[in-house]
């Protein structure tokens, strides 16, 4: 009798190397075991666990494309199938990988001195230091090019001035990647700097009020005159070309990672509406009931199909930025969808904490809104498409 792969229609499981496969099946096993068992409580509290980075170090799973300084040299694929495995348990835990990453380590690898690089990078990929992204303003969100954070050149160094808000892992952070416009430039030309904790002038506080991402620490930098010396300027940037460079990383995390949520919330539901009596049936019997579940089943495959799809080109060395601008936007819409419905087929068990789908949902909220909303990703393709900006 042939296997019934309803899980794997597209067989996306047989085009793993070996190598991947194993990579995904350890982390698969770390978040069963590691994270999961807390994740309800960690949640309930707004708690994040410093002391995991050494363990996501040591799995490997911290700047794992890259091939020095202690990196695990994995493919695009094996990160893309990590961020899935992490966001099966908690957006939370997927955007700490992704963020100390595709933001913190990825800059330095790509833009930063061979000092810089040896200096910061094997404590970043090991989790010994941990990193956050400053870029998003409480006036530039969706257009970064309308910050108001400077830096003005002195002789031995920059002077830094503004504010960064809705920053992960700034509570916590040892090393801030902050972005800033040259001060009074008409022509806005942008440069990256690397700070570290306790720099005099630099100040953060948490945001204490969120109902999503609560696992997550989130907060704003301020940065008051505060002077960063020469060799501490990421100085290959390429103006805005490398800031895209770092968001389209995480983006590209990111649309394996909402699938992995997407995932989980269609087996809870399908295990739920399988054993769930209803007119002395289960509730699975009912037509809507299946309709929704291959709805769930199409979504999640098609996605999953088309990440792995742009993760062989990725690896290839081929340029994905239209196919990362579909992905963000198209994976984070039906993700989103699908949670919904899971949400709808427990009823009121839904809301429950123990079914873990609501965290999900909320976490989504908040995962379609950064590193581009869906709408920003429509006009990124329609300019690709067209020649033409409308914005």
């Amino acid at each position: 009798m042939k296997e019934n792969n309803w899980f794997d229609p597209f067989y996306i499981q047989s085009h793993l190397s070996e190598e991947e496969s194993n990579i995904q099946k350890n982390v698969r096993d770390f978040c069963n075991n590691e994270l999961k068992p807390t994740v309800v409580e960690r949640n309930r509290k707004n708690e994040f666990d410093q002391s995991l980075y050494p363990k996501f170090g040591s799995l490997g799973v911290l700047g794992q494309t890259v091939k020095t300084h202690g990196g695990s040299g994995t493919s695009n694929l094996s990160y893309g199938l990590v961020a899935y495995e992490f966001e099966k348990i908690d957006s939370s835990y997927r955007s700490s990988i992704s963020v100390q990453s595709s933001l913190v380590i990825h800059p330095i690898n790509e833009f930063g001195s061979q000092e810089q690089k040896d200096k910061y990078l094997p404590q970043l990929i090991k989790g010994e230091k941990i990193g956050c992204f400053g870029l998003t303003e409480s006036e530039a969100g969706s257009d970064p090019a309308s910050m108001k954070t400077s830096f003005k050149q002195t002789k031995d160094g920059y002077i830094l001035n503004g504010s960064k808000n809705w920053i992960t892992n700034a509570p916590i952070a040892d090393i801030f990647i902050i972005w800033a416009i040259e001060e009074n430039k008409d022509h806005k030309s942008i440069k990256g700097f690397i700070i570290e904790k306790n720099t005099e002038g630099l100040n953060t506080s948490t945001i204490e009020n969120k109902t999503s991402l609560k696992i997550s620490p989130t907060g704003q930098i301020i940065l008051n005159n505060v002077f960063v010396p020469s060799n501490l300027c990421l100085e290959n940037t390429e103006g805005w070309k490398s800031v895209f460079s770092c968001l389209n990383k995480a983006r590209f995390g990111i649309s394996w990672g909402v699938l992995g949520s997407a995932s989980e919330c269609w087996l809870i539901a399908k295990d739920y509406v399988e054993n769930r009596i209803m007119f002395k049936k289960p509730l699975a019997s009912n037509q809507l009931i299946q309709k929704k579940l291959s709805e769930m089943q199409i979504e999640i495959n098609l996605g999953l199909a088309s990440c792995l799809l742009s993760s062989k080109a990725l690896d290839e060395g081929k340029d994905i930025i239209n196919a990362i601008s579909i992905l963000k936007k198209n994976n984070c819409k039906k993700s989103l969808d699908i949670i919904r419905n899971a949400r709808d087929m427990l009823g009121a068990n839904g809301l429950l904490e123990e079914y873990h789908i609501m965290r999900h949902l909320v976490n989504l909220e908040t995962v379609k809104t950064y590193e581009g909303a869906e709408d920003i990703h429509s006009l990124i393709l329609g300019k690709n498409q067209t020649g033409i900006s409308s914005f």
